[in-house]
C-alpha cells in the first residue's frame, strides 16, 4: 500500500511537472504547418459538438426567401469567403496556411447538412483554436441567419445567389 502511495503521489506531482517543461522549453507545436497535440482534435471536438448541441438555436427567424439568400451570398463573399471559399474556386491562400485548415464549405461534404442554428452559433460565436472568428457583435442576428441560410441551401441557391458567389474576388 505504502509504495501505491508513493506511486500516485510521484504522479500526481511528476505529470503536471512535465507537461509544464514539455510546453516551457518549447517542444509543443504552436505554429500553424506544426501536428496537433494529441487527442487535440478528439477533445475539441467533444466540447464544441457539447456546447453546440446544448445552446444552438432550433428555430430561425427568418426564412430562406430569394433576397435573404441574395443578401447571404453578399455577405458569405465579404466575411467568410476567403477562408472558406467559394463554389468552383480553389482554396485561398489564406485558407491554405491555417491551421487547423478551414472546411471548404462549397467543396465536398459542407454544412448543407448541418442544421441552420448549428451553423448561426458557429458564425456568431466563433471556434477557438481554429481561426474561427466570432461575427456576433460585428453582424447582425438577421445577417448571420442570412449567411446561414445561405451554407444550409448551397446545394440549392437561386441562381441570383450563385451568380454573387461566382464572381470573381478582387485579389483573382
Amino acid at each position: 500500500m505504502r509504495g501505491f502511495l508513493i506511486g500516485l503521489i510521484i504522479g500526481i506531482i511528476l505529470l503536471p511537472v512535465a507537461a509544464l517543461c514539455y510546453v516551457y522549453f518549447g517542444y509543443a507545436p504552436v505554429a500553424t504547418a506544426a501536428p496537433p497535440l494529441p487527442l487535440e482534435r478528439t477533445v475539441t471536438r467533444m466540447a464544441l459538438n457539447a456546447r453546440i448541441h446544448k445552446e444552438a438555436p432550433k428555430d430561425a427567424p427568418i426564412q430562406p426567401t430569394e433576397p435573404n439568400l441574395l443578401a447571404g451570398s453578399k455577405l458569405y463573399r465579404q466575411y467568410c469567403a476567403v477562408c472558406h471559399g467559394t463554389p468552383g474556386q480553389p482554396k485561398t491562400a489564406t485558407a491554405s496556411g491555417m491551421f487547423p485548415p478551414p472546411p471548404q464549405l462549397f467543396h465536398g461534404k459542407g454544412v448543407t447538412d448541418d442544421p441552420v442554428g448549428e451553423t448561426f452559433w458557429k458564425a456568431a460565436n466563433g471556434i477557438r483554436l481554429t481561426g474561427m472568428p466570432a461575427y456576433r457583435g460585428s453582424l447582425t442576428d438577421e445577417q448571420l441567419w442570412q449567411i446561414s441560410w445561405v451554407l444550409a441551401n448551397g446545394d440549392k441557391l437561386p441562381q441570383s445567389a450563385k451568380d454573387v458567389l461566382a464572381a470573381p474576388s478582387p485579389s483573382q
